[in-house]
Protein backbone atom coordinates (compact mmCIF):
# COMPACT_ATOMS: atom_id res chain seq x y z
CA UNK A 1 0.00 0.00 0.00
CA UNK A 2 1.22 3.54 -0.68
CA UNK A 3 0.72 6.35 1.12
CA UNK A 4 1.20 10.23 1.41
CA UNK A 5 1.64 12.56 4.37
CA UNK A 6 1.68 16.17 4.67
CA UNK A 7 3.28 18.25 7.28
CA UNK A 8 5.95 20.03 9.16
CA UNK A 9 9.07 17.81 10.36
CA UNK A 10 10.47 19.83 13.21
CA UNK A 11 13.43 20.01 15.62
CA UNK A 12 12.95 18.55 18.74
CA UNK A 13 15.06 18.96 21.93
CA UNK A 14 14.73 17.19 24.90
CA UNK A 15 16.73 17.18 28.52
CA UNK A 16 19.40 14.52 27.95
CA UNK A 17 18.68 13.87 31.37
CA UNK A 18 15.64 12.08 30.75
CA UNK A 19 12.99 13.70 33.28
CA UNK A 20 14.71 16.33 34.09
CA UNK A 21 13.63 20.24 34.07
CA UNK A 22 13.49 22.29 30.56
CA UNK A 23 15.23 25.51 32.69
CA UNK A 24 17.75 23.51 34.54
CA UNK A 25 18.57 20.75 31.63
CA UNK A 26 22.34 21.76 30.16
CA UNK A 27 22.61 19.43 27.68
CA UNK A 28 19.78 18.44 25.11
CA UNK A 29 19.12 15.20 22.96
CA UNK A 30 18.29 15.89 19.15
CA UNK A 31 15.17 15.02 17.56
CA UNK A 32 13.51 15.40 13.93
CA UNK A 33 9.52 14.91 14.47
CA UNK A 34 6.34 16.08 14.16
CA UNK A 35 2.57 14.60 13.46
CA UNK A 36 2.62 13.47 9.55
CA UNK A 37 6.39 12.48 10.09
CA UNK A 38 5.66 10.07 12.68
CA UNK A 39 2.64 8.57 11.04
CA UNK A 40 5.38 8.37 7.73
CA UNK A 41 8.52 6.75 10.34
CA UNK A 42 6.02 4.26 12.03
CA UNK A 43 4.61 3.53 8.08
CA UNK A 44 8.20 2.94 7.14
CA UNK A 45 8.51 0.56 10.10
CA UNK A 46 6.03 -1.69 8.85
CA UNK A 47 7.39 -1.58 5.61
CA UNK A 48 5.08 0.31 3.67
CA UNK A 49 5.74 2.66 0.93
CA UNK A 50 5.11 6.32 1.99
CA UNK A 51 6.06 9.58 0.97
CA UNK A 52 6.39 12.72 2.75
CA UNK A 53 5.46 16.30 1.88
CA UNK A 54 7.08 19.70 3.53
CA UNK A 55 9.06 22.37 3.16
CA UNK A 56 12.45 22.98 4.95
CA UNK A 57 15.53 25.34 4.88
CA UNK A 58 18.51 24.25 2.81
CA UNK A 59 20.53 24.11 4.85
CA UNK A 60 22.25 21.90 7.70
CA UNK A 61 19.66 21.64 9.66
CA UNK A 62 17.38 20.93 7.14
CA UNK A 63 19.12 17.94 5.43
CA UNK A 64 19.46 16.00 9.01
CA UNK A 65 15.50 16.13 8.59
CA UNK A 66 15.52 14.49 5.41
CA UNK A 67 18.17 11.84 6.33
CA UNK A 68 16.49 11.28 9.49
CA UNK A 69 13.36 10.55 7.55
CA UNK A 70 15.10 8.50 4.55
CA UNK A 71 16.98 6.55 7.36
CA UNK A 72 12.90 4.79 7.98
CA UNK A 73 12.87 4.22 4.21
CA UNK A 74 10.42 7.30 3.65
CA UNK A 75 10.45 8.49 0.03
CA UNK A 76 11.89 12.59 0.02
CA UNK A 77 11.60 13.46 -3.23
CA UNK A 78 8.50 16.00 -2.72
CA UNK A 79 10.03 17.67 -0.01
CA UNK A 80 10.93 21.02 -1.29
CA UNK A 81 13.50 23.31 0.09
CA UNK A 82 13.30 27.54 0.80
CA UNK A 83 12.61 29.52 4.11
CA UNK A 84 14.84 30.23 6.62
CA UNK A 85 14.63 28.17 9.92
CA UNK A 86 12.57 24.99 10.54
CA UNK A 87 10.08 25.07 13.57
CA UNK A 88 11.89 23.42 17.29
CA UNK A 89 9.89 22.27 19.74
CA UNK A 90 11.11 22.16 23.68
CA UNK A 91 10.10 18.16 25.23
CA UNK A 92 9.81 18.28 28.88
CA UNK A 93 8.99 14.39 30.04
CA UNK A 94 7.26 14.76 32.89
CA UNK A 95 6.62 12.09 35.81
CA UNK A 96 4.04 11.00 38.63
CA UNK A 97 2.05 14.37 39.67
CA UNK A 98 4.45 16.89 37.07
CA UNK A 99 3.25 17.04 33.41
CA UNK A 100 4.99 16.66 30.79
CA UNK A 101 4.96 20.08 28.71
CA UNK A 102 6.00 21.29 25.11
CA UNK A 103 7.55 24.79 24.35
CA UNK A 104 6.86 25.49 20.77
CA UNK A 105 9.48 27.88 18.54
CA UNK A 106 7.94 27.87 15.12
CA UNK A 107 6.82 30.71 14.16
CA UNK A 108 8.14 32.05 10.51
CA UNK A 109 9.52 28.03 10.05
CA UNK A 110 9.93 27.20 6.38
CA UNK A 111 6.12 25.37 5.65
CA UNK A 112 4.63 28.25 6.81
CA UNK A 113 5.82 30.23 4.18
CA UNK A 114 4.45 27.60 1.91
CA UNK A 115 3.75 29.23 -1.50
CA UNK A 116 0.44 28.73 -3.89
CA UNK A 117 1.98 26.59 -6.70
CA UNK A 118 5.15 24.90 -5.21
CA UNK A 119 3.43 21.56 -4.22
CA UNK A 120 1.34 19.75 -7.48
CA UNK A 121 -0.80 17.84 -5.93
CA UNK A 122 -1.98 15.77 -8.68
CA UNK A 123 1.41 14.50 -9.47
CA UNK A 124 1.83 13.89 -5.61
CA UNK A 125 -1.12 11.70 -5.20
CA UNK A 126 -0.74 10.05 -8.86
CA UNK A 127 -1.02 6.14 -8.15
CA UNK A 128 -1.39 6.67 -4.31
CA UNK A 129 -3.79 4.76 -2.01
CA UNK A 130 -3.86 6.89 1.28
CA UNK A 131 -3.15 10.45 2.26
CA UNK A 132 -2.53 11.43 5.98
CA UNK A 133 -3.26 14.99 7.44
CA UNK A 134 -3.90 16.39 10.95
CA UNK A 135 -5.33 19.07 12.14
CA UNK A 136 -1.74 21.07 12.80
CA UNK A 137 -0.67 22.10 9.55
CA UNK A 138 -3.39 24.33 8.79
CA UNK A 139 -2.60 26.42 11.71
CA UNK A 140 0.71 27.32 10.73
CA UNK A 141 -0.30 29.63 7.94
CA UNK A 142 -3.00 31.13 5.56
CA UNK A 143 -1.36 28.82 2.84
CA UNK A 144 -0.62 25.99 4.71
CA UNK A 145 -4.56 25.57 5.42
CA UNK A 146 -5.28 26.16 1.99
CA UNK A 147 -2.92 23.19 0.92
CA UNK A 148 -4.05 20.88 3.11
CA UNK A 149 -8.02 21.48 2.83
CA UNK A 150 -6.42 21.28 -1.67
CA UNK A 151 -4.73 18.09 -0.55
CA UNK A 152 -7.79 16.48 0.62
CA UNK A 153 -9.93 17.70 -2.89
CA UNK A 154 -7.31 16.78 -4.99
CA UNK A 155 -7.48 13.09 -3.32
CA UNK A 156 -11.14 12.86 -2.92
CA UNK A 157 -10.78 13.83 -7.00
CA UNK A 158 -8.51 11.41 -7.60
CA UNK A 159 -9.96 8.77 -5.74
CA UNK A 160 -7.03 8.46 -2.65
CA UNK A 161 -8.32 7.71 0.54
CA UNK A 162 -8.54 10.31 3.40
CA UNK A 163 -7.04 9.82 6.81
CA UNK A 164 -7.57 13.06 8.41
CA UNK A 165 -6.92 13.14 12.55
CA UNK A 166 -8.34 15.87 14.13
CA UNK A 167 -5.65 16.99 16.32
CA UNK A 168 -6.23 20.64 18.15
CA UNK A 169 -2.83 22.69 19.83
CA UNK A 170 -4.71 25.17 21.77
CA UNK A 171 -1.63 26.79 21.65
CA UNK A 172 -1.18 27.84 18.17
CA UNK A 173 -4.95 28.14 17.32
CA UNK A 174 -6.21 31.47 17.62
CA UNK A 175 -9.74 30.15 18.86
CA UNK A 176 -11.39 26.74 18.53
CA UNK A 177 -13.50 28.65 15.63
CA UNK A 178 -10.76 29.09 13.76
CA UNK A 179 -9.96 25.55 13.76
CA UNK A 180 -13.96 24.63 13.22
CA UNK A 181 -13.80 26.47 10.40
CA UNK A 182 -10.62 24.78 8.49
CA UNK A 183 -11.83 21.23 9.90
CA UNK A 184 -15.07 21.45 8.35
CA UNK A 185 -13.43 21.73 5.17
CA UNK A 186 -11.06 18.32 5.40
CA UNK A 187 -13.87 16.59 7.10
CA UNK A 188 -15.49 17.21 3.69
CA UNK A 189 -13.45 14.79 1.83
CA UNK A 190 -12.28 12.46 4.75
CA UNK A 191 -12.75 8.37 4.81
CA UNK A 192 -11.13 7.87 8.27
CA UNK A 193 -11.36 9.73 10.96
CA UNK A 194 -8.62 9.59 14.03
CA UNK A 195 -9.21 11.14 17.30
CA UNK A 196 -10.59 11.05 20.70
CA UNK A 197 -13.57 12.96 22.40
CA UNK A 198 -11.45 15.94 24.28
CA UNK A 199 -11.11 17.41 20.40
CA UNK A 200 -14.99 17.43 19.87
CA UNK A 201 -15.34 18.92 22.99
CA UNK A 202 -12.74 21.75 22.08
CA UNK A 203 -13.43 22.33 19.03
CA UNK A 204 -17.15 21.58 18.38
CA UNK A 205 -18.40 21.80 22.34
CA UNK A 206 -19.84 18.53 21.91
CA UNK A 207 -20.99 16.74 25.04
CA UNK A 208 -20.73 12.95 25.70
CA UNK A 209 -22.63 10.67 27.86
CA UNK A 210 -21.43 7.28 29.68
CA UNK A 211 -20.59 5.63 32.81
CA UNK A 212 -16.98 6.05 32.14
CA UNK A 213 -14.18 6.99 29.08
CA UNK A 214 -14.89 4.24 27.59
CA UNK A 215 -18.37 4.55 26.88
CA UNK A 216 -17.98 8.32 26.71
CA UNK A 217 -15.97 7.89 23.68
CA UNK A 218 -17.75 5.25 21.79
CA UNK A 219 -20.72 8.13 22.17
CA UNK A 220 -18.15 10.59 20.92
CA UNK A 221 -17.22 8.98 18.03
CA UNK A 222 -21.41 7.61 17.26
CA UNK A 223 -21.81 11.61 17.29
CA UNK A 224 -19.07 12.42 15.11
CA UNK A 225 -19.94 10.05 12.57
CA UNK A 226 -23.59 11.19 12.56
CA UNK A 227 -22.16 14.92 12.38
CA UNK A 228 -19.67 14.40 9.70
CA UNK A 229 -21.18 11.79 7.75
CA UNK A 230 -17.87 9.46 7.94
CA UNK A 231 -17.86 5.69 7.66
CA UNK A 232 -15.12 5.01 9.41
CA UNK A 233 -13.84 6.17 12.43
CA UNK A 234 -11.10 4.85 15.12
CA UNK A 235 -10.67 6.89 18.49
CA UNK A 236 -7.90 6.64 21.54
CA UNK A 237 -9.54 6.34 24.77
CA UNK A 238 -6.51 7.57 27.96
CA UNK A 239 -7.46 7.42 31.18
CA UNK A 240 -4.61 9.53 33.12
CA UNK A 241 -3.49 7.83 36.58
CA UNK A 242 -0.53 10.12 36.57
CA UNK A 243 1.99 11.48 33.86
CA UNK A 244 3.62 8.31 34.62
CA UNK A 245 0.95 6.23 34.48
CA UNK A 246 -1.93 5.67 32.09
CA UNK A 247 -4.41 2.72 31.33
CA UNK A 248 -5.35 2.78 27.71
CA UNK A 249 -7.43 1.65 24.65
CA UNK A 250 -9.53 2.52 21.13
CA UNK A 251 -12.48 1.84 19.40
CA UNK A 252 -13.34 1.83 15.98
CA UNK A 253 -16.33 2.65 14.18
CA UNK A 254 -17.26 1.13 10.93
CA UNK A 255 -20.95 1.35 9.45
CA UNK A 256 -23.02 0.71 12.80
CA UNK A 257 -20.47 -1.63 13.83
CA UNK A 258 -18.00 -0.49 16.96
CA UNK A 259 -15.12 -2.60 18.57
CA UNK A 260 -13.74 -2.06 21.59
CA UNK A 261 -9.75 -2.86 21.91
CA UNK A 262 -7.65 -4.49 24.48
CA UNK A 263 -6.90 -2.17 27.90
CA UNK A 264 -3.23 -1.46 28.56
CA UNK A 265 -1.84 -0.16 31.56
CA UNK A 266 1.64 1.12 31.12
CA UNK A 267 4.57 3.19 32.66
CA UNK A 268 4.76 5.83 30.75
CA UNK A 269 9.11 6.79 29.47
CA UNK A 270 7.61 9.08 26.49
CA UNK A 271 4.06 9.63 25.34
CA UNK A 272 5.00 11.66 22.49
CA UNK A 273 4.01 10.11 19.14
CA UNK A 274 1.60 7.60 20.66
CA UNK A 275 -1.08 8.92 19.07
CA UNK A 276 0.69 8.78 15.70
CA UNK A 277 1.60 5.43 16.38
CA UNK A 278 -1.91 4.45 16.93
CA UNK A 279 -2.67 6.19 13.48
CA UNK A 280 0.08 4.13 11.66
CA UNK A 281 -1.11 0.85 12.78
CA UNK A 282 -4.29 1.47 11.93
CA UNK A 283 -3.71 2.61 8.38
CA UNK A 284 -1.09 -0.18 8.36
CA UNK A 285 -4.12 -2.77 9.20
CA UNK A 286 -6.37 -1.46 6.68
CA UNK A 287 -3.74 -1.63 3.70
CA UNK A 288 -3.26 -5.25 4.73
CA UNK A 289 -7.21 -5.81 4.91
CA UNK A 290 -7.42 -7.15 8.12
CA UNK A 291 -10.55 -7.46 10.16
CA UNK A 292 -11.57 -4.27 12.45
CA UNK A 293 -10.89 -6.47 15.43
CA UNK A 294 -7.40 -7.16 14.25
CA UNK A 295 -7.18 -3.53 13.38
CA UNK A 296 -7.84 -1.89 16.35
CA UNK A 297 -6.40 -4.19 18.88
CA UNK A 298 -3.24 -4.10 16.94
CA UNK A 299 -3.54 -0.53 16.89
CA UNK A 300 -3.77 0.17 20.63
CA UNK A 301 -0.80 -2.53 21.15
CA UNK A 302 1.45 0.20 18.77
CA UNK A 303 -0.24 2.89 20.99
CA UNK A 304 0.90 1.37 24.30
CA UNK A 305 3.70 0.12 23.45
CA UNK A 306 5.11 3.51 21.89
CA UNK A 307 4.67 4.50 25.25
CA UNK A 308 7.84 2.55 26.77
CA UNK A 309 10.22 3.94 23.46
CA UNK A 310 11.92 7.31 24.21
CA UNK A 311 11.72 10.23 21.00
CA UNK A 312 8.80 10.60 18.89
CA UNK A 313 9.22 7.89 16.48
CA UNK A 314 7.63 4.06 17.29
CA UNK A 315 10.40 1.68 16.16
CA UNK A 316 8.43 -1.49 16.83
CA UNK A 317 8.12 -4.08 14.04
CA UNK A 318 4.74 -5.33 13.32
CA UNK A 319 6.03 -8.97 14.78
CA UNK A 320 7.08 -7.00 18.27
CA UNK A 321 3.29 -5.29 18.23
CA UNK A 322 1.32 -8.62 17.64
CA UNK A 323 3.46 -10.05 20.31
CA UNK A 324 2.04 -7.02 22.77
CA UNK A 325 -1.38 -7.47 21.29
CA UNK A 326 -1.08 -11.13 22.24
CA UNK A 327 -1.03 -10.61 25.62
CA UNK A 328 3.14 -11.17 25.94
CA UNK A 329 3.30 -8.01 28.51
CA UNK A 330 5.12 -9.37 31.22
CA UNK A 331 8.26 -7.71 30.06
CA UNK A 332 10.14 -11.40 30.39
CA UNK A 333 13.80 -10.51 28.50
CA UNK A 334 13.63 -12.39 25.35
CA UNK A 335 16.64 -14.52 24.35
Amino acid sequence: MSFVTFGEIMLRLTPSNHGAKINSAATFGVNYAGSESNVASSLGVLKNKVDFVTKLPDNQLGDAAISSLQGYGINTSHIIKGGKRIGTYFIEIGSSIRPSSVIYDRADSAISHLKEGELDWEAILKNKEWIFLSGITPVLSKQCAAETIKAAQTAHKLGVKVAFDMNYRRSLWKSSDDARVIFDEILKYTDLLFGNAGVLVDVYGMKFSGNNSTEKTLDAAIKAQQKFNIKQLAFTVRDHISASENKLSGIILSGDKHIISNTYNVEITDRFGTGDSFAAACLHGLSLGWEEEKIINFSTAAFALKHTIQGDQHTSSEKEIISIMEGNTSGHVLR
